[in-house]
């Protein structure tokens, strides 16, 4: 082929080559001239935070928390898991005041397991309490508020603290980190985030005294002695159950000791 040939086919794509070698350096040039400098805390943050995901800072995950942070939307005690070593630390990089860590562990609302609450029915589908919820009758516990005992709540448990005895779940305190990730997965909402310490009602029907021995020998009853016991006026009673004012209780057991199903616990 004739070289001046060869030469006009290679100009265009040598001048096209070239513009695009122009226009990279360009861009590129734009590109650290308009950067905006990141923080270098965001890493060290990030290093330090647990990495669980769990969703219990309110944000999604922790990067979400992280990011957070810097932008001044969330407190530096706001992470469950990571607690108040952690804390203290993320104070010390964003140079903030100290915030005092309240720990909370998860706590079931329920007592009723196979030994004290009756079943209309076996329930023998999807090993899920949603599903166990959909079914008639929400499940095969007569009481329609009581824990449906399939394990959601012990599988959305990303650090072992839940499992399922005797028909109910049951948390172990020292493994729980309070994120919150059960009670999110629990479709009565019997699971609550409580600070440790004090008396707690294992039980949450609002159905009469009279129904309730019916069908479940560990609910309230509503029958007021808990109250009567109480000498802070920790307990109201509402809707025939007990509940328990954290804020006056004072965890001497005095409930818990004349409660006639056991149906008062005390939390540690």
């Amino acid at each position: 082929m004739d070289t001046n040939i060869i030469i006009d086919i290679l100009k265009p794509v040598l001048a096209i080559g070239g513009l695009g070698a122009v226009f990279g350096v360009g861009l590129g040039f734009a590109g650290k001239l308009f950067e905006t400098p990141g923080d270098e805390r965001l890493a060290e943050i990030r290093e330090l935070l647990p990495g669980a995901n769990c969703g219990g800072c309110g944000f999604a995950g922790c990067d979400g928390f992280a990011a957070a942070l810097l932008e001044k939307k969330a407190a530096v005690n706001g992470c469950p898991v990571g607690g108040a070593e952690l804390s203290e630390k993320l104070s010390g990089i964003l140079h903030t005041a100290k915030t005092a860590f309240v720990k909370k562990t998860a706590f079931v609302k329920c007592g009723g397991g196979t030994g004290s609450a009756t079943h209309r029915y076996d329930y023998h589908g999807l090993a899920d309490c949603r599903a166990a919820n959909a079914m008639p009758g929400g499940g095969g516990k007569i009481c329609g508020y009581g824990c449906l005992g399939h394990g959601s709540c012990a599988a959305a448990c990303k650090f072992g603290a839940i499992i399922v005895s005797d028909g109910v779940a049951a948390v172990d305190t020292y493994k729980c980190t309070g994120c919150g990730m059960c009670a999110a997965a629990c479709p009565r909402g019997l699971i609550t985030l409580e600070t440790p310490g004090g008396a707690k009602v294992a039980c949450n029907s609002r159905d009469t005294g009279k129904a309730v021995r019916s069908y479940c020998t560990a609910g309230c009853i509503g029958c007021g002695v808990c109250r009567k016991v109480c000498n802070k006026e920790a307990i109201p009673i509402a809707d025939n159950l007990a509940t328990v004012d954290p804020a006056k209780c004072d965890g001497c057991s005095a409930c818990a000791a004349k409660c006639p199903t056991g149906t008062m616990r005390l939390q540690h």
